[in-house]
């Protein structure tokens, strides 16, 4: 389903800040490399919906306006855990007051964390969310989510090494690092041992 994502994304940010200037080169690199992974034949297999990777790249942080992250201009009150559910509750009231369906961009920002939060990680690390799975499930969440990993919002926002992203993926647990791992397979060609 094709919509406006810069349309959205300008109606939560119509101002052009230092934090929307964040957010759309944050979304750009991961749509950008989302997409490149879209032409692998990994990703020919799996029946990818080309305008939902790229529009839901485009609004997976819609949330951050919300959430207090200072050193990438997020002045919000919010916890920076919760941005990916914050967004998803941004995108449905904007679905229903535009009587859209957004739903698929709402779960594409609830997912995207991480390598994706289960409800016993939830609970172990007391993270302020509901204590229920946040993981990708869908080929376009899953890519989203994994694209996602190769940059961040802060410093110079370079694409990471696979060997960085799994250094940081090891910090939160075996359990992580193993969906990360699964996402590798899926859409990155066999890596040479």
């Amino acid at each position: 389903m094709k919509i406006d994502a810069e349309k959205i994304i300008f109606h939560f940010y119509p101002e052009d800040t230092p934090l929307r200037q964040v957010l759309l080169l944050h979304c750009t690199q991961v749509k950008e490399k989302a997409i490149q992974l879209l032409s692998s034949p990994q990703c020919a297999v799996l029946d990818l919906d080309p305008d939902v990777v790229s529009c839901g790249a485009m609004l997976h942080d819609i949330g951050i306006c919300h959430c207090h992250a200072p050193e990438i201009h997020c002045t919000g009150t919010e916890h920076y855990i919760t941005h990916g559910l914050t967004g998803a509750r941004m995108l449905r009231e904007y679905a229903r007051e535009n009587h859209l369906d957004l739903e698929i961009y709402a779960r594409i920002c609830e997912r995207h964390t991480g390598a994706g939060l289960t409800a016993d990680e939830i609970e172990f690390q007391s993270l302020p969310l509901p204590c229920r799975d946040f993981l990708p499930e869908t080929p376009e969440e899953k890519l989203i989510c994994f694209a996602d990993k190769f940059f961040s919002k802060s410093g110079k926002m370079q694409e990471k090494s696979l060997q960085k992203i799994r250094r940081s993926m090891e910090k939160f647990g075996s359990a992580t690092l193993a969906r990360f791992d699964e996402l590798c397979q899926l859409f990155l060609p066999p890596q040479p041992k």
